[in-house]
């Protein structure tokens, strides 16, 4: 029970139960089953995008350009729609995951070829693909009378009783589950986080692990470009603009350290989790925009210090450990 204990995750969903618990006191009807269902389906995007984000901080990188790749390719797909109602919505899935690959490459060379800082190659691709965006729209914006009912309806329609959209957040964060639990590239990804170093002599290609997971981030971003648009049902120059800060946030309030190397699955959808119930329901209860940015703000805080006591905490074991040998 007491290992049980140490996982963040086990914290984090009690955490998420006892937020439910306090917001049902104020909204009764916060609980129920189809609105925890609503829930989900509104932060499904957000998982989407944390699960991307968390490869590449475990490798000690960041990309700031995530939200950028979504606005970039949700017009793309968006205008393609607009101008070739036909094209089938599998089609024009598989053209946003090859966009967003694409852009997520460019980052991920730069870091690896060039050795060039993830921190600034995204810093500055985040302004240029939002540019590109402007570019090849004109500026101008892609209403919903000008997207196909196929294009607005897809993740919309029920399966099971749940959306497409929800059912895709689901089958995304089942793949990164395998790929990160029974896959070399997994377990490159957290070694290369933990010691960069030391994985040189283990034979792990450090360059090139760097670029397959921006290249995953590009990816997820892709995707979520089409879901974005399609659910939002506007492809503008400003979608999504500062969304970075939630994805990352979401990531942190999970426990992925920025340091690299520590961080789940798991914890990467119950942060995007924790970060979704709070904007669903505290405009619910009528707490002020003002206080509900204040209340995200100090969860991030405290997820930051305490992801800080937890990693000193597993050095000093590892210390006790070695003082023992």
């Amino acid at each position: 029970m007491k290992n049980f204990l140490k996982y963040r995750e086990i914290w984090l969903l009690a955490g998420i139960v006892v937020l439910i618990g306090l917001i049902s006191t104020r909204f009764p009807g916060f609980a129920d089953p189809a609105n925890l269902r609503q829930v989900f389906n509104d932060t499904s995007i957000l998982m989407i995008l944390a699960l991307g984000q968390m490869v590449v901080i475990l490798t000690r990188s960041i990309d700031l350009s995530m939200a950028s790749n979504l606005c970039f390719t949700g017009m793309v797909v968006a205008m393609l729609n607009a101008a070739h109602p036909a094209i089938p919505i599998p089609v024009l899935i598989v053209i946003a995951l090859t966009v967003g690959l694409v852009l997520g490459a460019i980052n991920g060379f730069l870091v690896w070829r060039l050795n060039i800082p993830s921190i600034v190659v995204t810093l500055g691709t985040l302004t240029i693909y939002r540019g590109a965006t402007f570019v090849v729209s004109g500026g101008a914006w892609v209403n919903a009378d000008q997207m196909s009912p196929d294009f607005i309806n897809f993740q919309r329609a029920a399966f099971l009783g749940l959306p497409v959209l929800s059912w895709i957040a689901l089958f995304v964060i089942a793949l990164f589950f395998l790929v990160m639990t029974r896959t070399q590239i997994g377990r490159s990804i957290h070694a290369i986080g933990v010691n960069p170093t030391a994985s040189v002599y283990a034979g792990i290609d450090v360059g090139r692990t760097k670029f397959i997971v921006f290249c995953i981030s590009g990816m997820i971003g892709g995707l979520a470009g089409y879901l974005w648009i399609s659910r939002y049902v506007i492809a503008s120059v400003e979608v999504a603009n500062g969304y970075e800060l939630n994805i990352i946030a979401a990531c942190v309030i999970g426990g992925i350290s920025i340091a690299g190397g520590i961080g789940s699955v798991g914890g990467a959808v119950l942060g995007a989790l924790f970060l979704g119930i709070i904007s669903n329901a505290l405009p619910v209860i009528n707490i002020s925009p003002f206080w509900q940015m204040a209340i995200s703000g100090s969860a991030i805080i405290l997820a930051v210090v305490l992801n800080a006591r937890g990693e000193r905490r597993q050095g000093r074991i590892i210390l006790r450990k070695a003082e023992a040998a």
